[in-house]
């Protein structure tokens, strides 16, 4: 009987699907996003977010623990390099699932999970550059600036065009 026995065994052994979900981790923090089932990532959510936890604090008894989850130097040492500073501050809920459709095949609910500090595109927390009224002074000042360099910089491309073709009509002279 399976009474109180919540995660999902997705159909494999237990030496089966920890392998898979470390693989899967090892993709995910590698290359921030990756497709897959629906059941796979609400597994891999469960798995990956209290390594990204432990990640937080660089310790070498953190780095040994999230090794023994992820059995991948590269992996672990993007995790607290790139991956950790990202997600200080954040207090969990490190991951995203957004559902994809089915899969052609076999008709399988498809997903695509995320690191959601890795988004640049859907990520309603990022920090918009502060405009102050002296920043827009220089902008306008800079701008002026172009606008009276541009002329100048036209009178030097025609200079030495005029004196390459003065040094042509010379040589035809000879």
């Amino acid at each position: 009987m399976r009474h109180g026995k919540k995660f999902n065994h997705l159909g494999r052994t237990a030496s089966h699907r920890s392998a898979l979900l470390s693989n899967m981790a090892c993709s995910l923090i590698e290359h921030k996003r990756i497709n897959t089932t629906v059941a796979k990532a609400k597994a891999l959510r469960v798995y990956v977010e209290p390594l990204l936890t432990k990640a937080k604090e660089d310790t070498t008894h953190n780095r040994r623990i999230v090794f023994s989850y992820l059995q991948n130097k590269e992996a672990v040492a993007e995790l607290f390099r790139t991956v950790a500073p990202k997600i200080a501050e954040r207090n969990g809920g490190y991951t995203r699932i957004i559902k994809t459709g089915f899969r052609p095949g076999d008709a399988a609910d498809t997903a695509l999970i995320e690191l959601v500090d890795f988004n640049e595109l859907y990520n309603p927390n990022a920090e918009e550059k502060k405009t102050t009224r002296r920043s827009r002074r220089s902008a306008t000042a800079k701008k002026e600036a172009v606008t009276a360099e541009a002329p100048a910089v036209e009178e030097k491309a025609a200079g030495p065009t005029a004196e390459a073709a003065d040094s042509t009509e010379e040589k035809t002279e000879e």
